[in-house]
This record gives structure tokens, C-alpha cells and sequence, in this order.
């Protein structure tokens, strides 16, 4: 028999063709050349990959055999996810390979700014020497502000402690156990940024974290503080912060992302008091390395048929047909859960029932610990980091199978303790033969919602009339409602609705919609595909 032929799309290093081992047909091409990398992609089973080779639909159609695309890097901007999962193709990266690599460049930044050591060296170099012009400020006993308390923030927060910087943070999701243990002292966003005298950021890129530092933050700083964003362009609002710079009410930027990359112009790159660098976060030849190792392994897995580490959009390995279909369902009830969350969480229980009793559904619980962090934290979640995530947050999980299920064939539910004393409860089917993904419970509240990308939940005092508020708001903004379930409580007089739409529903008309129902509750849910 022939050997699976993996193809190096760009340079990976010797280590990464070492890891991969004898047992493939190592094959190199230079992905850039689009016809060359067709033609090298007909008998492919995997391909590795850096940044400037496209997987796009057209590259992936071009690949019959291909099972598995693996990026030597976090970003997957240049990998069609949706393509290549369509295809029936494994996406694999390498989130955990620029993590040091990151936090020693936010560190870097951080001392630059303090000292304006690159304009120094940018003045020198012309042969001027203006020692007066770039008199800096110590790091000792000044605060340390850290959105995000992730693996990247906790690298960064035990290196500037060593400065002697004060540290506080804000990240809803990490418990005082697990601040304390850092020595980090939790805050409020707004807190913390009038305290802040250096601000770093480190969460992942979402709708709710796009420009969370934006005019109102930065104006609520000190004149005297900068601000850092080596995590993902955007979460800093760069109009807000070229206008805050402009009118003196920070001291300066240091940036390594960017809105669009390159930037488009120079608004925040040729000022004299920004720091830029040209995205470098995971550019040293450690995590260059590590990267490359890394996706090699996971190929191997793939192509052996085990669990792939850092799959991104299916779980592989050896499980059951009749398990796999709910994995996808058990992350999304993650993605559900965490959307409802209101306060840290601390304890979560996944608990099976039915007919699945009967086979190894311990892949559920990485499923649904993928799920409830992959809004979370600031990096890429996986099957295999996601209980590492969790345990750095103070999370306990634990699975519970049991046979007994009166109302469902199939029935998982996530049962969480939150850091109030709150519980909160999610439960999901997979019905009938098409093995529809469902939404059948919260918190006491009985449904029956296929899941969908885009859903609104409420809770609010049960009386007549709320169903037409739904319908004229959301028809006023142009939002369509594809679905809506009205589920009153057995005893409670409140009643939670589920309203499934068309697509996102701004903010201010959330919060309008909330005052004017009177809602309890009221949460925008969206669940990316598995």
C-alpha cells in the first residue's frame, strides 16, 4: 500500500517533518502558486500550512482525498472552516504555540512605552542625542490593568509582577480562587480603567468584546496611561483612540494588531507616542517551531484515526456513530450556557440520559467545556485545552450518565453553580430520525427550540400582549423572527421566551426591548457552528 501523502504547503521547520515520522509521503509545494498547489492537492491527505497558502472552497474542491488541513499558527483567516467542513475535512491548529511568544512582546510593548525606547532609538539613529526629550516612568508600584485573564493575560501578569507592578484585572469568567492565587485583585471594567496606569487587553474577538475600550473607557483613564492590544485587532476602538491620543487623554498606544492588516493608513502608526509592530505576536522561531510540532502531531492523530487535539471544527478519534452526532450539540448548550451565564462559574455538571447510557460519551464533557469557554477566553478553545482552561478559572466539571429518561430518547443537560450561589440549567435533544438539534429546557423552563445561529431569551412577569412587542420592535429594526416559544413556568407566574431571528439584533434595541417588557432577564444567544 502507497503511504498518505502530506503535503508542505510553505516551510515548516525539520522538527515538523521529524514529528510527523516515517509513516507518510512527505510532499512540498509552494502553496502561493494556486495552480501548482491544485495539482499537488489531488492526491493529499493532509497539507500543512502557514499563513500566506488560501484553503479556501475552490482549494479544498481541488482535494478529493484530503482529511485533515492543519495551520501552524492560532489564526485560521486563511482556511474556509465551513468549506472544509462540508467536505467532510478536519481543520487542526496550533492554539497554544505563540502563547509565551505573545506575553513577552506585550511585556515588551510595556516597557517601550514606559521608557520610549524606540523613538530613543529612532532619534539616535539620525545621530541626535536628546536625552531630556525621552525621560520615562518607572514600572515599580505602578497598576497593571489585564482584560482577560487567560493563559496569555496570567503570562503576563506574573512577568510585570516581577517589575514590582501592582496587577488587577477584569474577566468575568475567572474566580477569586483563581485571582487570589495569582495575585490579581478583580475589578469592574470601569474600575479598573480609571486605575490602570498601563492597560493590557487579552479576549477573544467577539461582538460583545469589539471595541469594548472604546471613548468612554479611554476618557475615563488616567493622562498619564497607555493602553496595549497584542490579542486581536478591534477590541481597542481605533477611532477612539487615535481621537483620545489626539486630545491628550492617554499618554500613548502600543499595538501589534490592527482592524485591517496592513492599516490602512497611518492614523494610530505614525504617532510618536504609538508603539507599532507588524502583528509579531507569534513571530520568534520557538513558537515557529512549536507551531509546526504541533499540527504535525495532529495530522498523525488524524490520519491514525485518533482524537485530534486541536481539531476546530469536529472531534476525531475513535467514537461510536451513535455518539458522534450529539457533540455538536452538547458544544452548542455550552455556547447557550454561557450566554445565559450572569456571574463566574464554578462548578459544572454534564449529565447524560437515555439510550446513549450505554456507550463512552466521556467526548461530551470536552464538548461541552469547549462550548461554554470558546466566547470565553482570548484563545482558540479545543477538546483537550478546554478542561485546562477550565481548571485555570477554578472550574469544577464532572459527567453523570444514567439510563433513566422518561421524556427523551436522548437528553444532555449542563447544570452549573455560578459564583452567586445561582445555578442555571440547559438541556438539549437530538430528535427523530434527522437527529434535530434542540433546545428542550431552561432552568425549569420546558422548550422545545431547534438551535439556530441567532436566538433571544427572556424572562419576564407572564401577562397578555408581550408577543405583539416582540413583533412590532423587531419589525421596526427589520429583524426578521424565524421562531418563537412562548414557556410559561409551572409555578412562578414568569414565563421565558425563546425568539429565534435572522440575524444579530443591535444592543440598544435589546436593552429597549428588555425596559419595555419588563424583563428579568434578557440575553442575546449566538452559537457558532461545531
Amino acid at each position: 500500500m502507497s503511504k498518505p501523502v502530506v503535503l508542505l504547503a510553505e516551510q515548516l521547520s525539520p522538527a515538523t517533518i521529524e514529528a510527523l515520522g516515517p509513516d507518510f509521503d512527505v510532499r512540498s509545494v509552494d502553496g502561493t502558486d494556486r495552480s501548482s498547489l491544485f495539482s499537488a492537492l489531488e492526491t493529499a491527505s493532509a497539507v500543512l500550512i502557514r499563513s500566506a497558502t488560501k484553503m479556501d472552497a475552490e482549494a479544498i474542491s481541488h482535494a478529493p482525498n484530503l482529511k485533515v488541513i492543519a495551520r501552524a499558527g492560532v489564526g485560521l483567516d486563511n482556511v474556509d472552516i465551513k468549506a472544509a467542513t462540508t467536505a467532510g475535512v478536519m481543520v487542526v491548529n496550533a492554539p497554544t504555540s505563540n502563547i509565551i511568544s505573545a506575553a513577552e512582546l506585550t511585556c515588551g510593548h510595556i516597557v517601550s512605552l514606559a521608557r520610549h525606547i524606540p523613538q530613543a532609538d529612532a532619534s539616535l539613529s539620525t545621530g541626535a542625542w536628546k536625552r531630556s526629550s525621552f525621560t520615562g516612568t518607572e514600572l515599580f508600584e505602578k497598576t497593571l490593568g489585564v482584560v482577560g485573564l487567560g493563559r496569555i493575560g496570567a503570562l503576563v501578569t506574573a512577568r510585570m509582577q516581577a517589575f514590582g507592578m501592582r496587577v488587577v484585572a477584569f474577566d468575568p469568567y475567572v474566580s477569586a480562587a483563581r485571582a487570589q492565587q495569582l495575585g490579581v485583585e478583580l475589578l469592574s471594567l470601569d474600575e479598573l480603567v480609571a486605575q490602570a496606569d498601563f492597560l493590557t487587553i487579552h479576549m477573544p474577538k467577539t461582538p460583545e468584546t469589539t471595541g469594548m475600550i472604546g471613548a468612554e473607557q479611554l476618557k475615563a483613564m488616567k493622562k498619564t496611561a497607555y493602553v496595549v492590544n497584542v490579542a486581536r485587532g478591534g477590541l481597542i476602538d481605533e477611532q477612539a483612540l487615535a481621537e483620545a491620543l489626539d486630545a491628550g487623554e492617554i499618554a500613548g498606544a502600543g499595538l501589534d494588531v490592527y482592524t485591517s492588516e496592513p492599516p490602512a493608513d497611518t492614523t494610530l502608526t505614525g504617532r510618536a507616542n504609538v508603539v507599532s509592530t507588524p502583528h509579531l505576536g507569534a513571530s520568534t522561531d520557538e513558537a515557529q517551531e512549536k507551531a509546526g510540532v504541533s499540527v504535525a502531531k495532529s495530522v498523525k492523530l488524524a490520519l491514525e484515526g485518533d482524537l485530534v487535539p486541536d481539531a476546530v471544527n469536529v472531534a476525531g478519534g475513535a467514537i461510536d456513530p451513535f455518539v458522534r452526532p450529539g457533540i455538536a450539540l452538547v458544544e452548542k448548550l455550552g455556547q447557550v450556557f454561557s450566554g445565559l451565564t450572569q456571574a463566574g462559574l464554578t462548578d459544572l455538571e454534564i449529565e447524560v440520559r437515555g439510550e446513549l447510557a450505554d456507550y463512552d460519551v466521556s467526548v461530551y464533557k470536552l464538548a461541552a467545556l469547549k462550548g461554554v469557554l470558546t466566547n470565553v477566553v482570548s484563545e482558540s478553545v479545543s477538546y483537550v485545552n478546554a478542561p485546562l482552561f477550565a481548571e485555570q478559572r477554578g472550574i469544577e466539571s464532572r459527567l453523570t450518565v444514567e439510563k433513566d429518561s422518561p421524556e427523551y430518547r436522548n437528553l444532555t443537560t449542563l447544570r452549573g453553580t455560578l459564583s452567586d450561589g445561582s445555578v442555571l440549567e440547559v438541556a438539549g435533544t437530538l430528535a427523530g430520525t434527522r437527529m434535530v438539534q434542540k433546545l428542550v429546557g431552561i432552568n425549569g423552563f420546558e422548550l422545545d427550540v431547534p438551535l439556530a445561529e441567532h436566538h433571544v431569551v427572556m424572562v419576564y412577569t407572564d401577562r397578555p400582549g408581550i408577543v405583539g412587542v416582540y413583533g412590532e420592535t423587531f419589525g421596526r429594526a427589520g429583524i426578521n423572527i424565524a421562531g418563537l416559544q412562548v414557556a410559561p413556568h409551572a409555578t412562578s407566574g414568569e414565563a421565558l421566551s425563546v425568539i429565534t431571528v435572522d440575524s444579530r439584533v443591535p444592543d440598544e434595541l435589546l436593552a429597549e426591548l428588555g425596559t419595555t417588557v419588563e424583563a428579568r432577564l434578557i440575553r442575546q444567544i449566538e452559537i457558532t457552528e461545531a
